[in-house]
């Protein structure tokens, strides 16, 4: 056994390790059985203004839309803002994934959303 001093936020703790000689098979350790998980709900998608385009453009994170930068039938470039998602305090460009026109926007100023929400979509 070999003794150690750890110290972590400012506790310190002793520990004893065990040290294993050669030829002595390190004990495998046996994974916990974990539940499988519950199927989510299926979440209401908000009202889209017009119809919906090809492409889809879907929030990355949770959280909620601060402004829409762009407007129904607007010519957008690939990379160019669309809206301005608040998550975590912090203020996320919402871009559009290739050039096309959007079709619609499925969200309005104040929304909370989910990730994987279609926040809009482009033509």
């Amino acid at each position: 056994m070999k003794n150690y001093r750890i110290t972590v936020n400012g506790t310190a703790y002793d520990v004893a390790v065990e040290e294993l000689g050669a030829g002595t098979t390190p004990a495998t350790p046996v994974a916990a059985p974990v539940a499988a998980p519950s199927a989510p709900a299926p979440a209401t998608a908000p009202a889209a203004s017009g119809a919906a385009g090809s492409i889809k453009v879907a929030a990355p994170m949770p959280g909620k839309i601060l402004a829409i930068k762009a407007n129904n039938g607007q010519a957008v470039k690939k990379g160019e803002v669309i809206m301005i998602l608040e998550a975590m305090k912090m203020e996320n460009e919402i871009t559009a994934p290739e050039d096309g026109t959007v079709a619609s926007i499925n969200v309005g100023v104040g929304d909370s959303v989910e990730s994987g929400d279609t926040l809009a979509t482009l033509n």
